[in-house]
């Protein structure tokens, strides 16, 4: 494993055999985009034994992460057909209009009810309970498909919780934060915020977006900062907060330290 992806890794705290629950939140926005996050975990998360993937999608198809696990080297048709990866496509999903406190019928409570069952039988059958990873492709999309309702998308969220408490899943969560940009945040992504043990903010570099030039190949740099706060050090709990630079290649994502590179 080379120095690029180990710098995310110990960014994430992964490389550490850390027990419990974890809870990761990434936020991105138009110009830069954080699901490389996702792809890297999905890649890593299933060339473990015993893991299990259980994947919401609200913002991309199937076949977009098959193609890009793909290039990374990673095989989803064949992780999805050995049970290990559960793709839930939630694109076309809608929920009625309404003021009722209880979710709608076949909407978020029935997709909660798909994760749960996942989670119970995995942990019934591995025997490990640190295996299982919940991830959501975008949350600010399910507020939108619940028509607008932030306490439906609170609810969810809240209930998805319960399964990191109870099984010690880790919780994987993408959101848009620009989506919020003509506004004051709204609970969501708040409590988002207050709950996550490690948060991960994509952005565009503050002085405008640098170039590196290989050969015909221009290549945008970005920044990345990551702040864990579930990290252990010397038997304590501390904060631990890393930024660096990155650049999205055909087949892969290279972090590196702002200076490092020329």
């Amino acid at each position: 494993m080379n120095r690029t992806r180990n710098l995310l890794d110990e960014a994430l705290d992964l490389n550490n055999d850390n027990k419990g629950s974890r809870v990761v939140v990434i936020e991105d926005c138009v110009e830069t985009s954080g699901a490389f996050v996702i792809h890297h975990l999905i890649k890593r998360n299933l060339s473990l034994p015993s893991s299990l993937i259980v994947f919401v999608a609200f913002s991309q198809p199937f076949s977009h992460y098959e193609r890009i696990l793909r290039k990374l080297g990673c095989n989803l048709v064949m992780q999805r057909e050995n049970g290990r990866f559960h793709f839930l496509d939630m694109l076309s999903m809608q929920c009625p209009d309404g003021e009722e406190d209880k979710l709608c019928e076949g909407g978020l409570v029935s997709l909660y009810g798909k994760i749960q069952k996942a989670v119970e039988v995995s942990s019934s059958t591995e025997g490990n309970k640190n295996s299982v990873t919940i991830m959501i492709d975008d949350i600010s999309l399910m507020e939108v498909a619940a028509n607008g309702s932030s306490n439906h998308a609170l609810d969810f969220l809240h209930y998805c919780l319960t399964l990191t408490s109870d099984f010690g899943c880790t919780l994987v969560i993408l959101s848009h934060e620009d989506v919020y940009s003509n506004m004051e945040k709204p609970m969501l992504m708040l409590q988002m915020e207050y709950l996550a043990d490690v948060l991960i903010k994509a952005e565009p570099l503050a002085t405008g977006l640098a170039t590196d030039v290989h050969g015909q190949v221009s290549l945008l740099i970005y920044f990345l900062t990551v702040v864990n706060r579930g990290r252990y050090e010397k038997g304590s709990l501390k904060t631990k907060t890393s930024n660096f630079q990155f650049k999205i290649r055909d087949n892969n994502v290279e972090c590196f330290y702002p200076g490092s590179q020329t």
